[in-house]
């Protein structure tokens, strides 16, 4: 909760996706600056706090919620389970099929065949590119390793021609 809320319980603007909770292992910054995204979270701690999930017994903190739990609890009121898994090369990542799940449905939800959150994080990426972002802030804002993990994701930008073209005459 602590990486969403201060303590007065307003929304932290930039903090970061710790290395204990990251998919890959790895610290990135994480900005909370999307209004609407930030208005959709706002209405989920406040059903949480209906709920009774995660609250504390401290009401003035934290908006009366557990600055030690997660941000994102189950329908239950429940901490998600992540599956760590080490590849033959030795990297560690985490996974949460449940997750992935509401993710897809997210998706189709919006329209959106065959969206994951590989998709979401290729469409950002190539999004950050089109607006003249350095691939080092890219490749920090989506958490890969390299900026060649990060370049391949851009190279798959599906701009059209004419798209360019109008952008210039």
């Amino acid at each position: 909760m602590s990486d969403y809320l201060a303590a007065n319980g307003r929304t932290l603007i930039e903090t970061t996706v710790r290395s204990e909770i990251a998919f890959n292992g790895k610290t990135r910054p994480l900005v909370w600056s999307g209004p609407k995204a930030c208005a959709a979270i706002d209405a989920y701690l406040e059903s949480r706090i209906v709920a009774r999930h995660g609250i504390t017994t401290s009401p003035a903190a934290y908006r009366g919620l557990d600055p030690c739990g997660p941000l994102f609890l189950t329908g239950e009121g429940e901490p998600f389970s992540f599956t760590r898994r080490t590849t033959p090369s030795g990297a560690v990542s985490y996974s949460c099929e449940s997750l992935t799940e509401i993710v897809r449905h997210l998706h189709q939800q919006a329209g959106i065949e065959h969206g994951n959150a590989s998709a979401a994080r290729r469409t950002f990426a190539v999004k950050l590119h089109r607006d003249g972002r350095s691939l080092k802030l890219i490749q920090q804002l989506i958490g890969v390793s390299s900026l060649s993990a990060g370049k391949r994701l851009i190279d798959g930008d599906p701009v059209r021609l004419a798209s360019v073209v109008s952008g210039v005459i």
